[in-house]
């Protein structure tokens, strides 16, 4: 099959920021895929006109769409001459042709109350609406730029915007519409406690190379259930029947009640159909039942709830549940209140809803391929007038695209190993006579059990000791004590000091520095975990190891090694490693890989965001050494990067007695219209990292944009090319039809399938001064992801960027004082003491 030539743009005239694709790879095996992905058959070629809208008063997003609805059905026939705007639901109006006035005008408009009644006190609302010319999107211009003719200009970026809003702008005013989404209830499913998952679509118009693609992926959010909120009550409190609510609720059910109902919208049913659709904001439970709650009436008397509703209404079946709060101090019996359709719910799921979520997103490909094209069904691009007025037609097939299977590496372990050189067959091996390649020495350690020893009698602890001591014995770690001392503590008692004894007693027993202490965990709850690695990593310095109580109990020998893996890279061993062949570029001159990433705080809280950096330590690219920093909340780019590149520089010198003549730098977590922006701020730290340890020194550096974050999925035509799960083969390899018009980007799908249908991963090469091919960086970042350290297949992202993702997640727990609950992570955290990781953890992996 001839690869396509990449055309080229008129000499002198950088059409990119950034690296341009320097031709297409051709190592591995050729195959198809279709992707999700439609093709824009008909592109709008004349101008686009934009305008800004302003609607006064300020009013939320879902209002802003009623108010434009109300606006768009007095004028679009009247005064604009049939032209059908498309609104984003926010700033920016886009037409097919110029609205029939100069550069701006102004609109009144009444929306009408929402219960529809002319007898209610409440007003109609009035609104301002005023447009304003701002621009012409000139159409060719996006032309060009996907014949890799052109730049990315502002106009073209604004004529994607504008594409974005016209496929957008009808299913928005029909359904749910969040973030680049809509959600629609047709097949949802209750999840516990209240709360339902939604299906719904995602959309997005990408520029590809010569045309215009939009890519379609399903998704799913969870939405608070509809209806009575006396059911609501029924499951959030975990109630069998209404029944049971009759005779009131406890203190600790109405705090609870209070925390889960604040800001929900609802309706009431008590005043017929006319009143049904006026809306109300939950804004607190009140202390007292419905008998017990008084206010003043009209006539000034002072009456409770219950008795206003009997006399006004009827008699109250639940008047010992209490009332909810709306408006300044409204009260309104629960059994009157409906909660309206359609309200995200924005708290975090807890462990059961998070299992029931997954098992309804999680999709064989064939199954979530033709929900998709059904999704297309949904979308009706066809029946779409805004789309026909601008010319612009999608097609209904999936686009399908050329793909290429990468060759499986072979990977390395110790040479006295049965087998010690193979390539793993389907992405997953084991270690069955096996030996890691540097196996550590493990001399002082003890077993700390958090449980009774009623609950885990020694022998059980022993039993499993001996177990795992065999197996990492038999994996190549050298254990001279076999025979740890085992200590119990209070999971509820002080973690830090029980942590402490188990330091001391290991290192008395063994005359040496304590190295391990193994900590046994009652359950997987994330306290006890939190406090444990803050501990250990912050003040006490010491490595450890949680295994789960269930797992020792049954002390398997998979889970042992598994284990055993671990602990050998967090004692600075090493497990496994590639061939120079299969990793030219460290084993050509010295190199050093590096991965960084950035995890911010949950929403509404003002913690700060922790950056990470991790780099290889040698030639074999097996062993790594880390560095953080916090970092005002929110913030992307890495400002102490610099620094943190110096730590890495160093620790790499003093480990291999080498300067790195080259640095392959895979950053993480950036979106698209952070690409500049990091490039300018993270190249330009890194280079001065390295003039500050010696003016003279400047070693090459590319820079890797690496992305989880996105919708494409592929899916296999040919039987011959999935996988047992249905999904693609591991070093499935997309670099055409869906990717940038003319940059340096790729698709890697490396991982085999476990589950669902597998995310590819984004790599994106803003800078590269080590003239990187397609085949040289695809290859390399494929063969590094199978010797990820601590399991036995290959994974999904290479290990620097995995790595620092790992060690963010556990920075989060270096707080102190804190006690890890959902709840801490958002309130009163104004002022928060982060322990600093001790110096000697950072050079080996404690973090796995």
């Amino acid at each position: 099959m001839a690869m396509k030539k990449i055309s080229s743009p008129p000499e002198g005239l950088k059409v990119t920021n950034f690296i341009k694709r320097p031709s297409l790879g051709n190592q591995g095996r050729e195959i198809r895929v279709r992707a999700n992905f439609f093709e824009v058959t008909s592109l709008p070629e004349a101008n686009i006109h934009h305008y800004d809208i302003t609607i006064t008063p300020e009013v939320p997003p879902s209002l802003n769409r009623k108010v434009y609805q109300e606006f768009e059905e007095l004028n679009s026939k009247s005064n604009f001459n049939n032209i059908l705007p498309v609104f984003d639901g926010r700033k920016n109006i886009f037409t097919f042709e110029p609205l029939p006035f100069k550069d701006s005008a102004t609109f009144d408009i009444i929306l009408p109350e929402d219960d529809g009644s002319t007898s209610t006190k409440r007003q109609p609302r009035a609104f301002k609406i005023k447009l304003k010319k701002v621009n012409e999107i000139n159409m060719k211009e996006l032309q060009r730029f996907l014949n890799g003719k052109g730049q990315c200009t502002s106009n073209v970026l604004t004529a994607i915007m504008a594409l974005d809003v016209l496929i957008k702008h009808k299913p928005s005013m029909k359904y749910v519409p969040v973030g680049r989404s809509f959600y629609t209830r047709e097949g949802s499913k209750s999840l516990f406690g209240s709360v339902e998952v939604w299906q719904g679509y995602y959309q997005s118009a990408r520029p590809t190379p010569g045309k215009m693609m939009i890519n379609i992926d399903l998704c799913a959010t969870a939405f608070y259930e509809s209806g009575p909120l006396i059911n609501v009550i029924v499951k959030l409190l975990e109630k069998r029947n209404p029944d049971d609510l009759r005779k009131g609720i406890n203190e600790r059910e109405r705090v609870k009640l209070e925390k889960e109902l604040k800001n929900l919208k609802i309706r009431v049913t008590h005043r017929g159909s006319n009143n049904a659709k006026r809306r109300y904001k939950i804004s607190k439970i009140t202390l007292q039942d419905a008998q017990r709650t008084k206010f003043d009436d009209a006539d000034g008397h002072t009456t409770d709830v219950a008795s206003y509703f009997q006399k006004t209404y009827k008699r109250l079946n639940y008047p010992h549940l209490p009332c909810v709060v709306v408006k300044k101090d409204n009260f309104l019996p629960m059994e009157i209140c409906e909660v309206i359709e359609g309200q995200r719910y924005l708290r975090k799921l807890n462990e059961r809803q998070t299992a029931d979520m997954i098992k309804f997103t999680c999709q064989p490909p064939n199954i979530r391929a033709n929900k998709i094209k059904m999704g297309l069904d949904t979308l009706n691009y066809r029946d779409n007038e805004q789309m026909t007025q601008f010319k612009m037609k999608v097609s209904n097939d999936m686009a399908i695209v050329q793909a290429r299977v990468l060759p499986i590496p072979t990977i390395n372990y110790n040479a006295s190993s049965k087998d010690a050189t193979f390539a793993p067959k389907d992405g997953v091996w084991n270690l069955r006579y096996k030996k890691v390649v540097n196996g550590a020495t493990l001399g002082s350690w003890s077993v700390l059990v958090f449980g009774s020893d009623r609950e885990f009698p020694i022998p059980s602890v022993q039993r499993f000791v001996r177990e795992l001591i065999t197996t990492c014995s038999d994996t190549g770690m050298n254990i001279p004590n076999k025979t740890p001392p085992i200590l119990h503590a209070n999971p509820q008692g002080n973690v830090e000091e029980s942590l402490k004894q188990a330091w001391i007693r290991a290192g008395n027993a063994a005359n040496l520095r304590p190295q391990l202490v193994l900590c046994v965990l009652p359950n997987t709850g994330i306290q006890l975990y939190g406090s444990i690695k803050r501990a250990s990593d912050t003040i006490i310095g010491v490595v450890t190891q949680c295994i789960q109580s269930k797992h020792m109990m049954q002390a398997g020998k998979q889970y042992c090694a598994n284990v055993c893996l671990k602990i050998n890279v967090k004692l600075g061993g090493m497990n496994s490693f590639l061939s120079p062949k299969q990793n030219p570029f460290l084993h050509e001159k010295p190199s050093i890989l590096m991965g960084a990433d950035v995890t911010h705080p949950p929403p509404g809280s003002s913690r700060p965001s922790i950056a990470a950096l991790c780099a290889s330590m040698d030639d074999r690219a097996s062993r790594y050494a880390a560095s953080i920093r916090r970092q005002t909340s929110r913030t992307e780019i890495i400002s102490e990067l610099a620094n943190m590149v110096k730590d890495m520089l160093k620790t790499f010198y003093q480990t291999s007695g080498k300067k790195p003549e080259r640095i392959l730098f895979y950053r993480d977590g950036v979106s698209e219209g952070q690409f500049e922006q990091v490039l300018k701020g993270e190249i330009k730290a890194v280079k001065s990292a390295c003039q500050s340890l010696d003016p003279k020194y400047s070693p090459t550096i590319t820079f890797v944009i690496v992305q989880k974050r996105h919708h494409a999925r592929f899916f296999p035509i040919d039987k011959r090319d999935t996988d047992r799960t249905g999904n693609c083969l591991p070093g499935t390899i997309v670099e055409t039809g869906v990717v940038h018009p003319v940059e340096f980007d790729f698709y890697l799908q490396s991982q085999a399938g476990l589950q669902g249908t597998c995310r590819p991963t984004h790599y994106h090469v803003l800078y590269d001064e080590n003239k990187f091919t397609p085949d040289s960086l695809q290859t390399l970042s494929y063969n590094l992801c199978y010797i990820y350290a601590r399991c036995t297949r290959v994974v999904s992202l290479v290990p620097p960027v995995y790595y620092a993702h790992l060690v963010c997640s556990r920075a989060r727990f270096h707080i102190n004082g804190d006690n890890f609950n959902e709840e801490s992570s958002t309130e009163g955290d104004i002022e928060v003491a982060y322990g600093d990781v001790k110096p000697e953890l950072l050079k080996v992996m404690y973090f796995m």
